[in-house]
């Protein structure tokens, strides 16, 4: 048939004119595509000014939706031939080396002003990078992920919607992807994966699809993102990988109606979420499926079987029956040994299995993970202990305590009881209100995902316990420092059983995870998590909020406290809009929610109270820290909107904490804990916990967990980015003051020497090269170089690079800059080194090469690595303090250097210095002459010598020394100096073994080569010769990639 088309008619000059605007094959398809270039590209044209401009813009609209439509918009390695091509561009136009992997490539648009330029975005493993070639004008970047400050999706009245990046203090916007957030989430992952790499050093050892830089793909980077949602939704173990997921029908059995959802399979749990707005979702661990019924053809449905006197059924699984054998053949393998392996059975089946646990309930503990402790361990919940539950006591805080149990038991009833529980808002509802005391620690284990850790690891804790007791290390000491500081008021740390069962907890995780050890905080939380559960359930939960819940929180940098306050400050202003336009200044908000974030209110908060808190945090995870927050500073908006400072709103919040109370708290007075600022006074009503919590749910529920861990990937960046800033700044206010190099050089240099730190680690996984970044140790100390990246920056910076031995001179530099010979160099050394060659005097640089050629700088048996003597010491344990303090004593009392105090240079030193200074000069304009110029010097001090020689035969005194041998040997050493040191290259600046043995005897002072050099006018030009700093700097930044190939 024929084609439906849109025509404009147009009656001008030159007569009748029909122009084709559109064709497609139906006038639906054309109407859709016309709304859509309305609203992307006519919307945005009233903006230009000229016409010139409009055309330039549609123009490249165009080409970017053919590019796209000719690459079917995403080409990736599915496609060989174009991915191949891709590749050679990619090298061809970027330079860099080939070992850097491509993960996918886009066409897109990037604005420079008002004007897109069509073009290719490539993103591999560690650059994003971007090419343009556009009526003869290029535009080619490349920006390294861990140089990124802020990566996100944006929208302005010109670009609909486009990615932001910024780096190096430049603002990149790229826009007309087909597939944004497709192209903004690989883009978050490959950021997010540099950082881990380079910042936190993980080494990906369990994720072989990130194990390998060189082996990155968009595919595993993708499937890796989409196992970390899954894992974080529904709190799973981080060995869990998302390895299938089918859309199907939950019958629910309370409600008794269908919920459409998701089935999501790893490799020990199902799990289902619902879709249809019922917040439903269960988690079934497959080692607690006792069978799988026949799959039901007619509505392709599978049944299985629970333990707990339940059954789950899914229907419409499209793949029905290999769904039902996959589970059927995992049940197989992670049956519990008293049953042997769960297979196909009838509903009969099904049940009895289901009534043999009901009788045998010790069996269905063995299935969870329980198991005989250690002696050594508390079986027992502190508040068990200390405070147990009367029975027969009737007060009313205990009848409301005994309603609560039983809507939870009502709650079990209906919706199942144990990891398999159905999980709805009515689940959340309970929690709001409070749970009950005698079921905290098992619905903590539960919500927290622990419970699932406990069952895979039998018998750990006891093993770890027995480990660690005795261990002594920094962390064992703090957390002996903070015992007794950890909720000093309750009784049960005030006695040798809760201190006790704190310090093995404690010390078991520390003895786990020394990468994080102990830090402030960690006591806090756990001598709460000791009083509602049993310690191995303590220690279980401490792991699941320090390693899955809170990451990267208990550290020295607190990098995952600041993320989530960064968060919050993005909530505030979107939520609470009038008060930071009162307070405008929003590091206000980040230092007085520190302790909020660390502790999850226990710190702030009365006991009693803190707890409620905890319960909604293992039931919503960060969510419910930032919605208890911003409905904290709700509550409290009048009165700081009239405080005149920060302390002053400092005090209006800690009398609002001192007032929340838990009205309901079945607790006795000598376990609640008092208000700590209660002066006697009411300066503030009451408010119950429960109330507030209630609250902060109807208000500001709407924050979906899946928005906050976005705006905590974004946020990352720029916290981590932050503290690298501050870092510079540190190093650059305490080098500045040391070197004459100008701020802006200094800041640039800085950026090169870090710059070479990641370039050894780009392309491997576990380079050395990472153990030379330490954020522990002071900041000057925090970067460090050894001598492979020396070297680089060496050929890149230094005047004299251009020396034919120039790596032997290299390594003599970097010999003499380690001044506490660990075999690293930090910046400051570095600074001093290159500040000699940029800007020292004649007699300064003449003086350093002078220092190169004396050993130990210049011997030639010492190590490769350039070490003379190592510090075994050096960045392993304890910081040692007082070394540094006797190194900054030290600094302090040194005196400027004389050059009298410089040691006399030998025969053979002499040689090999004469052989460094020809080569100085090669390639200069004025060669010729400094070659002539250095003979006549070298020429003038072997007289002088021969002279001191011949004083000495006489008897008269000699600075010389005795001298053996014939007296034509200064003619000799002569021809040999002017002879060999054009071919140094060849030798590699070695000395003859029979000059050194034979000709020892003689040397010469320091003022003496001074003197002889400052004779000749041209070697004073040579070295006085001004250095163009700035112009170096940019010519290594640019080359700095290359130079590593």
């Amino acid at each position: 048939r024929e084609p439906a088309m849109i025509s404009l008619h147009s009656l001008g000059l030159l007569g009748e004119h029909d122009f084709t605007l559109y064709e497609g094959a139906t006038k639906e398809e054309i109407e859709k595509h016309w709304e859509w270039l309305e609203k992307t590209v006519m919307r945005t044209l009233s903006v230009f000014d000229s016409n010139e401009d409009i055309t330039s813009f549609v123009q490249g609209k165009i080409r970017g939706l053919i590019a796209e439509e000719g690459k079917s918009s995403l080409v990736n390695e599915e496609d060989p031939e174009k991915f191949r091509e891709a590749r050679l561009r990619f090298e061809k136009w970027f330079g860099l080396p080939e070992k850097e992997k491509l993960v996918t490539y886009y066409s897109c648009s990037y604005w420079r002003g008002r004007v897109p330029c069509q073009g290719w975005l490539y993103l591999s493993t560690n650059f994003l990078s971007f090419y343009s070639f556009l009526l003869g004008s290029e535009v080619k970047f490349v920006v390294s992920w861990d140089e990124i400050w802020k990566l996100e999706k944006t929208s302005t009245v010109i670009l609909t919607e486009s990615i932001h990046v910024s780096a190096r203090g430049e603002d990149h916007y790229f826009s007309m992807f087909l597939h944004l957030n497709e192209t903004f989430l690989l883009m978050e992952q490959l950021a997010d994966y540099a950082i881990k790499r380079f910042f936190d050093k993980e080494t990906f050892e369990g994720d072989p699809a990130l194990s390998d830089p060189l082996q990155i793909t968009k595919r595993g980077v993708e499937t890796r993102a989409r196992s970390e949602q899954f894992r974080a939704f529904f709190r799973l173990p981080r060995e869990e990988n998302l390895l299938e997921v089918h859309e199907s029908f939950l019958w629910v059995p309370f409600s008794h109606f269908n919920t459409l959802g998701k089935i999501c399979v790893s490799e020990n749990y199902l799990c289902f979420a619902s879709q249809d707005g019922s917040q439903c979702y269960v988690i079934i661990p497959i080692r607690e499926v006792i069978g799988v019924e026949k799959p039901d053809n007619a509505n392709k449905a599978v049944t299985m079987c629970v333990r707990g006197k339940r059954a789950v059924r899914f229907s419409e699984v499209r793949d029905f029956e290999r769904f039902a054998s996959r589970i059927r053949s995992r049940c197989g393998v992670l049956a519990s040994p008293q049953h042997g392996a769960a297979g196909e059975v009838s509903t009969d089946v099904c049940r009895s299995l289901m009534e043999h646990f009901e009788e045998n309930p010790e069996e269905e503990a063995l299935m969870v993970g329980q198991k005989g402790s250690s002696k050594t361990v508390s079986t027992e919940a502190l508040m068990t202990v200390f405070h147990p539950q009367d029975a027969e006591n009737l007060d009313p805080k205990m009848l409301k305590e005994k309603m609560k149990e039983q809507s939870w038991n009502i709650h079990f009833a209906e919706y199942g009881r144990g990891m398999s529980m159905f999980r709805t808002k009515k689940t959340r509802d309970l929690i709001v209100r409070g749970v009950p005391e005698g079921l905290r620690g098992e619905l903590w284990l539960l919500f927290s995902g622990a419970v699932n850790d406990m069952a895979t690891h039998l018998g750990y804790y006891s093993e770890l316990v027995e480990q660690s007791m005795g261990t002594c290390t920094l962390a064992t000491d703090e957390i002996e420092r903070d015992l007794h500081r950890s909720l000093p008021e309750h009784p049960a740390f005030q006695s040798d059983t809760g201190i006790s069962a704190l310090r093995r907890v404690l010390t078991a995780y520390a003895y786990r995870n020394p990468k994080i050890g102990y830090c402030q905080a960690m006591n806090i939380l756990t001598s709460v998590l000791l009083l509602y559960a049993k310690e191995e359930e303590a220690f279980w939960l401490l792991v699941a909020v320090c390693e899955r819940m809170l990451p990267d929180y208990f550290n020295r940098r607190i990098i995952g406290a600041l993320v989530d306050q960064a968060v919050f400050e993005e909530l505030i202003r979107e939520k609470l809009s009038q008060l930071t336009e009162h307070m405008t200044d929003m590091t206000f908000f980040s230092s007085v929610s520190l302790s909020w974030f660390l502790t999850l209110f226990i710190s702030v908060l009365p006991i009693e109270s803190a707890v409620n808190v905890v319960d909604c945090f293992f039931y919503d995870g960060i969510k419910a820290i930032l919605q208890l927050g911003l409905a904290v500073l709700d509550y409290n908006m009048d009165r700081l909107l009239t405080c005149r400072d920060d302390a002053e709103a400092v005090t209006v919040l800690n009398k609002f904490f001192d007032n929340v109370t838990n009205k309901d708290s079945p607790l006795p007075p000598t376990v609640q804990q008092a208000p700590v600022g209660s002066n006697g006074k009411e300066s503030h009503t009451k408010v119950d916990i429960t109330d507030l919590i209630k609250e902060a749910y109807e208000k500001y529920g709407d924050i979906r967990s899946e928005e906050v861990e976005s705006m905590r990937r974004r946020n990352r960046l720029y916290v981590i980015q932050t503290l690298e800033d501050t870092t510079k700044q540190n190093v650059l206010r305490v080098v500045s003051q040391e070197v004459k190099i100008s701020p802006a050089d200094l800041d640039d240099l800085y950026e090169i020497f870090k710059k070479q730190h990641f370039l050894s680690c780009y392309w491997t996984m576990n380079s050395p090269v990472l153990l030379h970044h330490d954020p522990s140790l002071p900041y000057l100390e925090q970067y460090q170089l050894a001598l492979p990246q020396f070297r680089a920056l060496f050929s890149l910076l230094c005047p004299w690079a251009h020396c034919a031995h120039r790596d032997a001179l290299a390594l003599w530099m970097f010999r003499l800059l380690d001044e506490n010979q660990d075999g690293l160099l930090n910046f400051k050394e570095l600074c001093c080194g290159l500040d000699v060659t940029y800007s020292g005097t004649f007699t300064d640089k003449l003086k350093l090469l002078f220092k190169l050629h004396l050993p130990p700088v210049s011997l030639t048996d010492v190590s490769d690595d350039g070490v003379i003597r190592k510090s075994p010491e050096k960045g392993k344990g304890k910081v040692d303090l007082q070394a540094y303090l006797k190194q900054w004593q030290d600094e302090l009392l040194k005196k400027e250097e004389s050059i009298k105090d410089l040691p006399r240079i030998n025969q053979a030193q002499f040689i090999q210095f004469s052989k460094t200074m020809y080569n100085l000069f090669h390639g200069d304009p004025e060669e010729e002459s400094l070659y002539r110029a250095i003979a006549r010097v070298t020429s003038l001090l072997l007289k002088m010598e021969e002279v001191g020689r011949r004083l000495q035969g006489s008897g008269a005194p000699s600075e010389a020394g005795p001298v053996e041998g014939p007296a034509a040997r200064p003619s000799g050493v002569e021809s040999e100096t002017s002879g060999a040191s054009r071919s140094s290259a060849d030798t590699g600046g070695a000395t003859s073994p029979a000059h050194g043995q034979r000709d020892t005897e003689w040397s010469f002072a320091f003022e003496q080569i001074l003197a002889s050099l400052l004779n000749e006018p041209v070697l004073v030009r040579f070295f006085e010769k001004p250095v163009h700093v700035h112009r170096t700097l940019e010519r290594a930044k640019m080359a700095q990639i290359r130079a590593n190939k």
